[in-house]
């Protein structure tokens, strides 16, 4: 992912989680190189899972980038899962290797060889000296990468992605020539696929990317300013959470930021209207894409018209979208494109119920004006994004319920100006004077502290509809009193 026209010196990465180390484009590469001969030597075979559990980091970049060089398959595991889960994404994906950051070495199992960042058995991910040479030029498998993303039942899955299908991805992103002056801070984490292609996208345009550990609102401000980014993006979340950094704002030169990309939740105009102001020399976009469409779908309109406030775009050449369900107009997307993953990880069943004839179901319900261009609009099923994450109320309703106290459970989203949607939990007690601060304890050490409840709301029982399930609607009006009482 290293462009070879440019100059071997030129800067590639500044890595924040080590104090604003620098990485050149040969520093990376060989680091990279390097990597990859000592996968080939151990030896890992061709096709060989090598698992990335980790913070943001040159590192992480390094043994992605390694991995897929020696004909290894790359799994980016999601570091902020609980450690049962992150154990199953291990066994699911066969990993062979770990590459593990300090701080999680805990999460995986024993016996799972591992290499750990920044420790004196790492130095294979350091670029120390002449590049290694891998010992051969091996022909790498079919699967370039499997990412984990929450399926129907929020149990994680697999998506198999393909090296053709990255490559006609990233090509379509990539410009003839290098990008001068632009600099990326990138802060969403690497296990994501908007991250990860993002970055990739940045290496092969040589534009610097400063990549940040995790967000922190203040630390993100004050890097677009010292770093004097060009390019920002992120989901809406952090852009409502540093536009209260008001004292802050008035004190930064943020006037280098040319444009804002906002993705993976819902964005509304008075979101856009706030980020305006924070940076006023910017253009906003709205940005979408699955992991599953490898993730790109829609670009600018290819008789140059202007992309409307709050739309995706229009659709690729060579991407085909269709509108199914609804009107001509107004429909759940369905996507086929030379990018598209392959199979749900030994999942053939949800495989061709999501995947048919190339067609991928996306589960997204989008409405297109009469230039061509797409709008988000819903969900088709109860799925709902909290601060960049897909939640499952079925999920947290069953983890509640594993609690002894809790008879029924059942949980709604809210629209939250933060995270987009927040969970709020109605439940029907044993006893009612149980602490719900308990209810909350139990939430956050039993599942992904995203998910967990922001309010809980005693009933004496749960509404019934006449198909014998929980009906939700009669509870939306309480749960919006509940979520307006958090005062968030």
């Amino acid at each position: 992912m290293i462009r070879p026209d440019v100059s071997r010196e030129r800067l590639a990465v500044i890595d924040l989680s080590a104090s604003g180390r620098r990485w050149s484009c040969a520093k990376l590469d060989a680091a990279a190189e390097g990597f990859a001969a000592s996968l080939v030597r151990a030896p890992l075979a061709t096709d060989a899972r090598v698992a990335i559990l980790a913070e943001n980091c040159a590192e992480y970049l390094i043994a992605y980038m390694g991995t897929m060089r020696a004909g290894c398959v790359s799994v980016p595991v999601n570091h902020r899962l609980p450690p049962d889960t992150v154990r199953y994404i291990l066994a699911d994906c066969r990993a062979e290797l770990c590459v593990v950051d300090a701080a999680r070495e805990a999460l995986i199992p024993p016996a799972l060889a591992r290499i750990v960042m920044r420790s004196s058995g790492a130095a294979a991910l350091e670029a120390r000296g002449p590049a290694a040479v891998p010992l051969e030029r091996r022909t790498p498998p079919p699967t370039g990468e499997i990412l984990y993303t929450s399926g129907s039942t929020g149990r994680p899955k697999g998506v198999v992605l393909s090296h053709a299908g990255q490559l006609w991805a990233l090509g379509v992103h990539v410009g003839a020539t290098p990008m001068a002056g632009e600099r990326s801070l990138i802060v969403a984490p690497l296990y994501h696929m908007n991250a990860l292609f993002n970055v990739s996208v940045c290496l092969l345009n040589a534009i610097e990317v400063v990549l940040m550990p995790r967000f922190d609102a203040v630390a993100y401000l004050k890097a677009a300013a010292e770093y004097r980014c060009t390019l920002l993006s992120g989901i809406p979340t952090m852009f409502a959470l540093m536009a209260r950094q008001r004292e802050l704002l008035a004190t930064l030169d943020l006037s280098s930021v040319k444009a804002v990309t906002i993705g993976s939740a819902p964005l509304t105009e008075a979101l856009v209207a706030r980020v305006q102001e924070m940076f006023p020399q910017a253009a906003i976009s709205n940005g979408y894409g699955t992991t599953e469409a490898g993730p790109s779908i829609f670009e600018d309109h290819p008789q140059g018209l202007p992309r409307p406030l709050l739309s995706l775009g229009y659709p690729l050449p060579d991407v085909e979208v269709r509108l199914v369900g609804g009107t001509g107009d107004e429909g759940v997307l369905e996507v086929r494109s030379p990018a598209m993953f392959t199979e749900y990880l030994n999942l053939p069943q949800v495989t061709g119920a999501k995947l048919r004839d190339g067609w991928y179901d996306t589960g997204d319900v989008m409405r297109r004006d009469g230039s061509g261009f797409y709008y988000f609009t819903g969900r088709a099923d109860d799925m709902f994004v909290c601060g960049g994450e897909n939640v499952y109320p079925l999920e947290i309703e069953k983890m509640l319920e594993r609690h002894p106290a809790v008879l029924q459970a059942a949980v709604v989203s809210v629209p939250d100006e933060i995270k987009g949607e927040i969970p709020i939990a109605f439940v029907v007690l044993r006893d009612r004077n149980l602490p719900l601060e308990e209810l909350k304890r139990f939430a956050l050490e039993a599942g992904p502290a995203y998910s967990h409840p922001r309010a809980f709301v005693v009933v004496d029982e749960l509404p019934v509809a006449t198909t014998h399930k929980v009906d939700k609607r009669p509870l939306k009006a309480q749960a919006l009193e509940a979520a307006k009482a958090l005062k968030r």
